[in-house]
């Protein structure tokens, strides 16, 4: 079975001499659900703009279901649907209208136009909005308008710049279960995002870019497997005025409260809590720091700068 992309030696310089993108290799299975990560200034948006052919590429080959963008440009452009980070809306031109003014451009007839415009509508929750122009939406509509946009010709690859950035929290779980719909339905979804929970909430496999170099490219739980340790963040009931005495993990005092402690990932919550209780210490809340993916995110880009 094909890929869905494969990248291979993909070499981007920019007139000014600036390397955006050095040797990546890359490829995403049919039906990922694929996270895209890195810093800004990465390489993330030089890539999604080479697949969906917005950026020229210097040197090595991008392939979509094992055909060249390059030889078959309409063939990437018909199986590619993409959702920019900004929004790129005619202002003035009534929702439904802007749907079938796209699906044109596939070819698609008017009458068929509508009817895939009302049903994304429907699922997105934007129906009622249909004779409004992107104007007169709220932010978290337009991103939902433009989602739309990307799918009105049903292609087979979907890729999500950033698709919840500015969104409430609402809107966001809302969004994250129609794109797990959509992706159980067969659409190859690869998505770049700062919101590393969103990534390891809806992602299989994922790759991270840094300084146009991919340091990482391996499934999730691949992923998990390389964090040593874990950092909690641990309230308490009672008053602490002094340095613990702990061995088993190190832990700095964040204030009267609050406790800080880094642990190896075969140390349980649990045994932390056993452990401060033993010191006399009651617990009534424990978090993570972070998820976990961010921390290995954090470490891996802090190992490449420094090497």
């Amino acid at each position: 079975m094909k890929n869905a992309v494969d990248i291979v030696k993909l070499n981007k310089i920019y007139r000014n001499g600036f390397r955006a993108l050095e040797n990546i290799n890359l490829s995403i299975k049919k039906g990922d659900f694929f996270a895209f990560l890195g810093p800004n200034g990465a390489g993330k948006s030089t890539v999604i703009g080479i697949m969906s052919s917005l950026v020229r590429i210097t040197s090595g080959k991008v392939s979509v279901f094992g055909k060249d963008i390059q030889d078959n440009p309409d063939f990437a452009k018909r199986n590619i649907g993409l959702v920019p980070q900004e929004y790129n809306l005619n202002q003035f031109i009534p929702i439904q209208e802007i749907m079938i003014n796209v699906a044109g451009y596939f070819g698609i007839n008017k009458h068929d136009a509508k009817y895939r415009a009302s049903e994304l509508f429907h699922q997105l929750g934007i129906w009622e909005k249909r004779f409004d122009t992107p104007r007169e939406l709220s932010g978290g509509m337009k991103r939902r308008l433009m989602i739309a946009r990307a799918l009105i010709h049903k292609p087979k690859i979907l890729i999500l710049d950033e698709p919840t950035a500015g969104v409430d929290t609402e809107l966001r779980l809302t969004m994250w279960d129609f794109f797990q719909e959509i992706n159980n339905n067969g659409v190859t979804i690869i998505l770049t995002t700062h919101y590393l929970e969103e990534a390891e909430r809806l992602c299989k496999n994922l790759a991270i870019i840094h300084k146009g170099s991919i340091i990482q490219n391996s499934s999730m739980d691949e992923v998990y497997n390389l964090r040593k340790e874990h950092t909690y963040i641990i309230k308490t009931a009672n008053i602490i005025n002094q340095k613990l005495n702990i061995n088993e993990f190190s832990h700095k005092l964040i204030d009267a409260h609050t406790i800080e402690v880094t642990v190896d990932n075969n140390i349980s919550i649990t045994q932390i809590i056993e452990k401060l209780k033993y010191l006399n210490v009651n617990v009534i809340n424990i978090i993570s720091k972070r998820n976990r993916l961010e921390e290995l995110f954090m470490e891996l880009t802090k190992e490449e700068t420094i090497a």
